[in-house]
């Protein structure tokens, strides 16, 4: 880089001081240059290492010639180009034996997040995954939820003349008391795939404590339960008569898939349904060998019945294991009618404008269990095809909109490492 400079006699003193700051100009290019250089190889090396990595992963892939394996290889490194999947997806999904029209509309965990990092704001995470809020922000939008009861939460300290909210076992007593509870659902407010979950049919009230009596039979205190941190305490769901003749031991539910656009119109883009086994209470997929299978959106009418019980255990059925109940052809009953309310539901809840509903089904209608605001990609399993249009429609929709999310939180600018330095000080 050259600097040319031509002055009128007199006037070269007067840009000396131009001129100098000019000189180093070269040098901080040429640094520049230097230090982009470095960024590319390194980039280049991560990038060859990712390879060489893949190329292992590939040559222990389970029950696959030699010749399958190198054609292993070569097919996931274009689709990592081009999708951006995972080793993970490719072998549980088994894409090098899936037709090419699931390969193109699957959605991987990568291209889920660009598109749910717009329509899902960060900010608006804890609305959907805190059960507790999630019943809050319902209240009053006409979404068909269970009753809350009490939630606890040990850190905090309310009114005694508090009547849903408690931090001690005492008040937490006092409020179930007071609405007479005898029997609910207790959940951990942020706990996810079934977990901490207590479905329980009698509470015996004893001074200090309560005896619960579980669906299963078993009796536990109620203060040992608290010890596993914020709770709520719900009613209990009563599910249809099909619902419940799957498996009467869980709330057996649907999951539905649904967008909301900007002109304010939602729409379902896929549905599957979520069974119990006897003698669990969760309907969650892999919770014991739980069963799931895709459920026809225009018709209501359930397909492709899967023993779920792990990636390695897959099992095809047409009946449920243990009651017997053919799964395979059943309709959902009322179904249009089903749909037109969860569609209101996604309507009334704009904060995710991508949501997971896993919905039961009661003599009154769709009620909402939990809303989920990032999901697994296994329910492309159960349908057998990927529900990327769906989301990537919504989000292409949104885009345009340039809508922003003011109050965002920004990431700190300073690395973990050195940031557990300064507050160890």
């Amino acid at each position: 880089m050259l600097f040319f400079f031509t002055f009128r006699p007199g006037e070269g003193r007067k840009y000396e001081k131009y001129i100098y700051i000019c000189k180093p100009l070269p040098l901080v290019a040429v640094g520049y240059f230097i230090l982009s250089c470095i960024k590319m190889s390194l980039s280049t090396i991560k990038f060859y290492l990712k390879l060489v990595k893949a190329a292992g992963w590939a040559m222990t892939y389970p029950n696959r010639s030699l010749a399958e394996k190198i054609h292993i290889y070569r097919d996931f490194v274009g689709l990592r180009i081009a999708k951006g999947i995972n080793t993970d997806e490719y072998q549980n999904f088994e894409f090098d034996r899936k037709p090419q029209a699931f390969r193109q509309q699957f959605l991987g965990l990568n291209e889920q997040r660009y598109y749910l990092d717009l329509l899902n704001p960060k900010k608006y995470y804890i609305l959907p995954r805190n059960k507790y809020f999630t019943h809050k922000m319902l209240e009053g939008t006409g979404v068909r939820k269970a009753t809350l009861f009490c939630y606890y939460q040990p850190h905090g300290r309310f009114s005694p003349n508090n009547h849903e909210t408690a931090g001690d076992l005492p008040n937490v007593l006092r409020i179930l008391n007071e609405k007479g509870v005898r029997e609910c659902v207790i959940k951990s407010p942020e706990a996810t795939h079934g977990d901490s979950v207590w479905l329980t049919k009698d509470i015996a009230y004893s001074g200090n404590d309560a005896e619960l009596t579980l669906f299963d039979g078993r009796k536990i205190p109620l203060s040992s339960v608290m010890q596993k941190g914020a709770l709520i305490f719900e009613s209990v769901v009563r599910q249809t008569k099909q619902m419940r003749d799957f498996n009467p031991s869980s709330v057996n539910t649907i999951r539905f898939m649904t967008v909301l656009y900007p002109d304010g119109s939602a729409r379902i883009i896929d549905t599957w349904f979520k069974i119990g086994r006897v003698g669990r209470c969760v309907d969650n997929a892999g919770s014991g060998g739980n069963v799931d299978g895709g459920v026809d959106m225009a018709t209501g009418e359930l397909y492709h019945a899967v023993q779920y019980d792990g990636w390695e255990n897959i099992k095809p059925i047409d009946r449920h294991p243990d009651s017997g109940q053919p799964i395979n052809g059943t309709v959902i009953e009322n179904w249009e009618q089903i749909k037109a309310e969860v569609i209101k539901f996604q309507q009334a809840f704009p904060y995710c404008k991508a949501a997971g509903w896993d919905i039961a089904l009661t003599d009154d209608g769709p009620l909402v269990i939990e809303v989920n605001d990032f999901w697994d990609r296994i329910g492309q399993l159960f349908l057998q095809r990927g529900w990327r249009d769906g989301i990537r429609d919504c989000f292409l929709a949104w885009q345009p909109t340039k809508v922003k999310y003011d109050m965002e939180r920004r990431d700190n600018e300073l690395s973990e490492k050195m940031l557990r330095k300064i507050a160890a000080k």
